[in-house]
């Protein structure tokens, strides 16, 4: 059931269906249409003239002939003026109608373009929330992996203008880790200086006999038969610990049930950290909690990276829908969290 944002020509994605933002005739035209219908082949015209249009938030099927998916699915979105005419309603109808069709023809994985905001004039920020909206509602009662596949950089540049206050929140931090990072370095705090060796040092000989290297030897093997609790046992007893199933968690964590599946079996199973940090998103973990879970795989939040301190703003504001964080993470150029 996980949902992506990803940068990419959708004439390429290797899914089940890709959706074409189509118009009336669905006859073929301008941008994300006519690079379909060019890729697809002289076929797809000759099936697309058998179907007798489309009207404006509906949806209809045909072969993908020579892409690489098995369907093209046709939506039809609305022409933007002013947002006085339904427009939201009809393009909340584009993807949910595309969605169900998808469903009916038994498809697994699927990818959007961002309908309407072409040549039709939608507003890139609304159209991204819009598509988010209807996805996500779409996904809380059925199994599908979506892909959000935006073309163009410039749809980077105006989810930033969207996040001001995390854009602030971030090069707050930087600022903050460059003066830690100079201040440290003023001090001279190296590990020679913080822990200098007497002046009348001298190694201990005995330390090479064997009788010290065994016991060692002993004292490593006691500690690694008294393994503290690992990420897969932490995260089943937080999801115990919230009264959750563990498809609600996964669920909640834009994983794969698949992956949620291994991660149980498997008591050392080692995540990716977007995957780490999905489920202490999942499990609406405190900021000191998910620093615990992510020490038991490995992992550390930091200053020095957009991503962590992205997540850790969403945290500490005690905001936890996954797919606003990974809409944010996405228009900073960041991994997104969950099953990739």
């Amino acid at each position: 059931m996980p949902f992506f944002i990803v940068r990419n020509d959708i004439t390429k994605m290797k899914v089940d269906a890709i959706v074409n933002a189509a118009n009336e005739t669905l006859l073929g035209g301008g941008g994300v249409d006519g690079a379909i219908h060019r890729a697809a082949g002289p076929a797809l015209l000759k099936e697309c003239r058998s179907l007798g249009g489309c009207e404006t938030g509906k949806a209809k099927i045909t072969g993908a002939y020579n892409l690489p998916s098995r369907y093209i699915i046709h939506t039809v979105g609305p022409r933007w003026f002013g947002g006085r005419y339904g427009e939201r309603e009809k393009l909340f109808s584009c993807y949910r109608e595309s969605l169900f069709l998808a469903k009916r023809y038994g498809v697994s994985t699927i990818a959007f373009p961002l309908i309407s905001a072409g040549s039709f004039g939608y507003p890139r920020d609304q159209a991204m929330q819009i598509a988010s909206d209807a996805i996500t509602t779409f996904l809380q009662g059925n199994e599908m992996t979506v892909y959000l596949v935006i073309f163009d950089r410039v749809s980077f540049q105006i989810g930033r203008s969207r996040f001001p206050q995390i854009a602030a929140y971030i090069d707050d931090c930087y600022a903050q880790s460059h003066e830690d990072k100079s201040r440290r370095d003023n001090e001279g705090c190296l590990l020679s200086t913080c822990f200098p060796e007497p002046a009348s040092y001298q190694p201990d000989i005995s330390a090479t006999c064997p009788e010290p290297c065994q016991n060692a030897r002993n004292h490593l093997v006691h500690a690694l038969s008294h393994l503290d609790e690992s990420f897969s046992e932490m995260l089943l007893r937080k999801i115990d610990e919230k009264g959750m199933t563990d498809a609600d968690c996964y669920k909640k964590a834009n994983i794969d049930r698949k992956l949620f599946s291994k991660i149980r079996k498997d008591r050392l199973y080692k995540p990716s950290k977007p995957t780490a940090v999905a489920f202490a998103i999942a499990l609406e973990l405190s900021l000191e909690e998910t620093k615990e879970l992510l020490m038991k795989a490995g992992f550390a939040l930091s200053h020095s990276n957009a991503f962590d301190i992205i997540v850790e703003y969403y945290i500490i504001h005690h905001q936890y829908n996954i797919y606003e964080i990974n809409e944010t993470l996405f228009s900073f150029d960041q991994n997104l969290l969950g099953t990739a």
